[in-house]
């Protein structure tokens, strides 16, 4: 079963900094493509950040440059470390692969 648990949400004033985590379980991390999606309030999910299994990464035009996408094979673990945080960005995080997701862990960006 694949499992994926996000953790490192929490709120903090914009231009601030966090750091998202996914534990993943169940599949074949080093050979998974892996993504980060959000959903802000009121909205659909919105594509963030992708990385394969080279570590190739491509990031929505929104997050260039401020967020970058990672992953640990050793520890199983994808990453999104996110810096010059703005309101807008306030959203659930959630990570993917296939068609599965985690629980999410929610941002908030707020003064």
């Amino acid at each position: 079963e694949v499992l994926l648990v996000e953790s490192g949400g929490g709120l903090v004033q914009p231009g601030g900094s966090l750091r998202l985590s996914c534990a993943a379980s169940g599949f074949i991390f080093d050979n998974a493509f892996m993504s980060w999606v959000h959903q802000a309030p009121g909205k659909g999910l919105e594509w963030v950040s992708s990385i394969n299994r080279a570590g190739e990464t491509t990031y929505a035009d929104s997050v260039k440059g401020r967020f970058t996408i990672s992953r640990d094979n050793a520890k199983n673990t994808l990453y999104l470390q996110m810096n010059n945080l703005k309101p807008e960005d306030t959203a659930v995080y959630y990570c993917t692969t296939g068609s599965n997701r985690g629980q999410g862990t929610q941002v908030t960006v707020s003064s």
